[in-house]
């Protein structure tokens, strides 16, 4: 018996041992990624008579964010044509000699200088775009499409392939799939679609890199190209059945799929034991990997859900994207936030003052304020096109406009609002039921207030450094009856009925006349802060008259308390 123990307990261990070597990770869209899709352009020898380049870049955009940075660093003369599938705003660094020609109606461009900028109405599609440019500018240089793009930058590298380069193109530009990293006259940042990856490395430096490649069996069939530009790679692929891996070069040392694979040299696909497993999740598909090499690692996982009816993907080496993307991002949206450096640049914050929550009912500039009503404030700056910007109140002060000297914070509640209404603006409550009394019944309400862009892909929002400030003259009228004074109200009616009632007794029982002004008396309690009655002067003698003159108006001052109420 202790024998079987010792035995089930050593399989135990063995069982446990195998199943924690075993790891899998879960695809994300911001790590590190081996794969990247490849989209149509060209490039050609063609340069204008005047020797300046003709260069096409057609954007195309799958997320909300449609804002991105352009920056140029050439001396030669070009002509950079820009096309949009939706609408897109782009801040660029101007650079004497590019001509810019973009399409009037889905582009936006943002800079301190406008020099050089041709807006018209220019074609989407790519086949029309090329042709609309040949009639125009005689030829084309480069084609490029690029998708999600957060940073294009221009460099000085002539755009022209070079002569020696056996691959040199012909003068017309005839579209393919191409690897964009081979343009070396520019970088493109580009955001990834619908490819999540995420990375398992091997702990032994040694061991080969494996890299899985999974679509979904939700996705269609199609054919899938690789491009491999790291050689020395094993890689295990799995689609829908149907699919047709087509390798465009030689790569890899090991291959596994449950689908057929085909390398463009060879004109047969190649015959192999195909993977007969089933599961098409992430987990699964990372297991069947690790069964079919027999290791306990891969390098990367891949999943792929393009909607192209063809796939072009690009096999690399690896890209930081968690460090690359947030610090290009912030760049980007920092740098598209509009610049008040220039007077003809300024931009204008106003400040919109309401009665209630729901904004519904403005106030006019010059109603007077009660200090214990509740004040609705709306800060708005003017729309960008359709882009959709944010502010963020940091704080508000007020001071007498006649003094500057004597500024106090006011308290502020930030009040929420849905999406819609709140693009390129704020709301937030006050109330001036604490202000210092002054003489002053006009103040300035003064806000400090920062810019901010939002990118739901990333759920971020990324502030400008600078704090601009929005003003409002405030017409203030101290309340009379500020929070609060119906409770003091209240308190000041029963005492005041309490001694008049006492003093009522005194008189009735002593007929000592107490020298005492009832009207004084009630006039001691006040109701209303901002107008205090005056002493009345009492004479030291009383007669019946006066006692009948005194009942009259112990009747009247008891009902002064009411009508303070009232």
């Amino acid at each position: 018996m202790e024998g079987y123990l010792m035995r089930s307990s050593l399989l135990l261990c063995i069982a446990l041992a195998a199943s924690s070597s075993i790891q899998t990770c879960g695809p994300q869209q911001q790590q590190e990624s081996y794969v990247r899709e490849m989209l149509m352009g060209c490039w050609t020898d063609f340069v204008r008579g005047d020797r300046a380049e003709v260069h096409i870049l057609n954007l195309m955009w799958t997320r909300d964010a449609s804002f991105f940075s352009l920056h140029m660093n050439i001396s030669k003369p070009v002509i950079l044509i820009i096309s949009s599938s939706k609408m897109a705003y782009v801040y660029y660094d101007p650079c004497e000699g590019v001509n810019i020609y973009v399409n009037n109606s889905t582009i936006t461009l943002y800079s301190p200088h406008q020099n050089n900028i041709h807006k018209e109405e220019i074609p989407h599609q790519n086949e029309e775009l090329i042709k609309w440019a040949e009639q125009k500018f005689e030829g084309v240089t480069s084609f490029t499409t690029v998708k999600n793009p957060e940073k294009i930058t221009l460099i000085e590298a002539q755009g022209t392939k070079p002569k020696n380069m056996p691959t040199a193109g012909p003068m017309d530009c005839v579209l393919n799939n191409e690897d964009i990293s081979e343009k070396h006259f520019m970088k493109i940042d580009m955001v990834p679609d619908k490819i999540t990856s995420c990375t398992l490395k091997s702990q032994n430096p040694d061991h080969e890199e494996i890299h899985v490649i999974n679509i979904p069996d939700s996705s269609p069939v199609r054919n899938v190209s690789l491009l491999v530009k790291t050689q020395g790679i094993s890689f295990f692929l799995r689609g829908p059945q149907g699919t047709t891996w087509t390798f465009l070069n030689t790569g890899f040392v090991k291959l596994g799929s449950n689908n057929d694979i085909q390398i463009q040299a060879f004109p047969n696909k190649l015959t192999l034991p195909k993977y007969n497993g089933t599961g098409d999740k992430a987990e699964v598909v990372q297991k069947m990997a690790l069964e079919y090499f027999k290791v306990s690692y891969f390098t990367s996982y891949s999943e792929i859900t393009l909607d192209s009816s063809t796939i072009s993907l690009v096999i690399e080496k690896q890209h930081s994207l968690p460090e690359q993307f947030p610090s290009v991002r912030e760049e980007m949206a920092k740098s598209m936030i509009p610049k008040t450096t220039d007077a003809p640049n300024q931009m204008l914050l106003n400040i919109h003052l309401y009665t209630s929550p729901d904004y519904s009912f403005p106030l006019d500039p010059l109603t007077r304020l009660q200090t214990n009503k509740r004040i609705y404030a709306l800060i708005s700056t003017y729309t960008i096109g359709d882009m959709k910007m944010a502010l963020k109140v940091i704080g508000c002060s007020i001071r007498p406009k006649a003094s500057s000297s004597a500024e106090k914070e006011l308290p502020i509640i930030l009040e929420s609002c849905t999406v819609d209404p709140c693009h390129n603006s704020a709301r937030l409550s006050f109330s001036l039921d604490q202000m210092p009394e002054g003489t002053s019944s006009t103040w300035v309400l003064r806000c400090s207030v920062k810019l901010c862009s939002s990118d739901q892909s990333y759920q971020t929002e990324i502030c400008e450094d600078k704090v601009r400030t929005a003003e409002e003259n405030l017409e203030v009228e101290q309340s009379c009856q500020p929070q609060g004074v119906l409770g003091i109200a209240f308190g000041g009616f029963l005492i005041g009925v309490l001694l008049i009632g006492a003093l009522w007794f005194i008189k009735i029982k002593t007929g000592y006349p107490a020298g005492l002004d009832m009207r004084s008396t009630a006039a001691s309690f006040p109701g209303c802060p901002c107008s205090r009655s005056k002493r009345q002067p009492v004479s030291s003698n009383t007669s019946p008259s006066e006692n009948s003159s005194a009942n009259a108006s112990i009747g009247s001052t008891q009902s002064t308390p009411t009508s303070s109420m009232a």
